[in-house]
């Protein structure tokens, strides 16, 4: 193992369980991680608040849970099962450091990796492929089913740590990894055409943000749902149209005018989306933030011939294209607020409250915020 000199130990926001905020612990006394061959050891200089990292926490995954993330977001779910509660529908080994975002600096190498890595400039991809069983849609979160960014320090396997070249902040650019490719994700699968039209739900959330300006780099034409509150934010990163969250689509949108939906909500509302899809139109979800349990009348789908899409997994592709549309300037990070990294539990609470449009930022390498 190649690496510079490091501590003992290090700070890090410890998960203990499924539950509510009281199973995050910020503690000051955890063993600072070794690559072991084929990993790096990274310098952690920020990560960021997702939905997953509160979906893990609270067991929202679980099939016991059929509610939206709102009810049980701050104190956990009583429905929800320790054998299924994380997204793999396996449980977790806690305790367990989240975090699926990180940006920062390699400092130490494991066997097999050149040395050359140390100093480089890094993100991480989230959605990692399994590494006992390699095939095609078996896959790991990082945060999740291993160690992630709520640290000072992080391990990962040196094949999913991708160089990065850009004068953006190290807050800025964790801000991108598990959002914009959750995002890129869905639009390569429902391979989202320049000059199609596209509607987008939860459009100022991480994900949603992500998904406007991905899809206008796609040349599409943008409908954006999020609250009346966010309007302006939303049209900034390029929506053509906004439509009220929780107003009729079918009040805004005629039936059969959108080619491609990309759905992080869920919901009472669902059914509309079906309408105002077009005939052989795409629906794809990546997200149930206002309840995962949906009404669908199978005729629309048959008799419309639609395809409903989820997305979780993603070829290695689209990370690797993220890289490029970063340091070409294609997208902007949207960091809302910056929190230090013993004030997760107070940026989770202001994620739940939906309060800012864009990402909450933790910058680990500055406890002073």
């Amino acid at each position: 193992m190649n690496q510079i000199e490091l501590p003992e130990t290090m700070s890090a926001v410890v998960l203990t369980g499924h539950g509510g905020l009281e199973k995050l612990e910020y503690r000051e006394d955890i063993k600072v991680p070794r690559p072991e061959a084929g990993e790096v050891l990274i310098r952690v200089g920020a990560s960021a608040i997702n939905n997953t990292d509160i979906n893990t926490r609270t067991g929202w995954y679980s099939k016991g849970v059929t509610t939206g993330t709102e009810e049980g977001a701050a104190s956990g779910f009583a429905s929800a099962n320790q054998d299924d509660g994380a997204w793999s529908g396996k449980p977790l080994n806690f305790p367990l450091i989240q975090g699926a975002d990180v940006c920062g600096t390699i400092v130490g190498v494991g066997d097999s990796v050149d040395s050359g890595r140390i100093g480089e400039r890094v993100l991480v991809r989230p959605m990692q492929q399994a590494p006992d069983n390699p095939s095609s849609y078996n896959l790991i979160t990082f945060g999740s089913e291993c160690n992630g960014g709520y640290a000072e320090y992080a391990v990962a396997r040196s094949s999913e740590v991708f160089a990065v070249n850009s004068s953006l902040s190290d807050a800025e650019l964790a801000s991108f990894p598990c959002a914009y490719s959750t995002a890129e994700g869905m639009l390569e699968k429902a391979d989202l055409k320049n000059g199609e039209r596209i509607l987008i739900t939860g459009a100022s959330g991480g994900v949603g943000s992500a998904a406007i300006q991905l899809a206008k780099r796609r040349g599409a034409e943008v409908i954006a749902v999020s609250g009346e509150t966010k309007f302006e934010e939303v049209r900034r990163l390029g929506a053509d149209h906004v439509i009220a969250r929780g107003q009729s689509l079918l009040n805004s949108l005629e039936k059969d005018s959108i080619k491609v939906v990309a759905d992080l909500v869920a919901g009472p509302q669902w059914p509309e989306l079906l309408e105002v899809l077009a005939r052989g139109g795409r629906y794809v979800a990546s997200g149930a933030i206002a309840g995962p349990m949906v009404e669908l009348d199978v005729r629309t789908l048959y008799l419309k011939d639609l395809s409903l899409l989820g997305s979780t997994w993603q070829p290695k592709k689209v990370f690797e294209n993220l890289i490029g549309y970063i340091e070409r300037n294609e997208i902007r990070p949207v960091v809302a607020k910056k929190y230090a990294l013993r004030d997760v539990v107070h940026a989770q609470e202001d994620f739940m409250a939906k309060r800012f449009s864009g990402k909450l930022a933790i910058e680990v390498a500055n406890q002073n915020l």
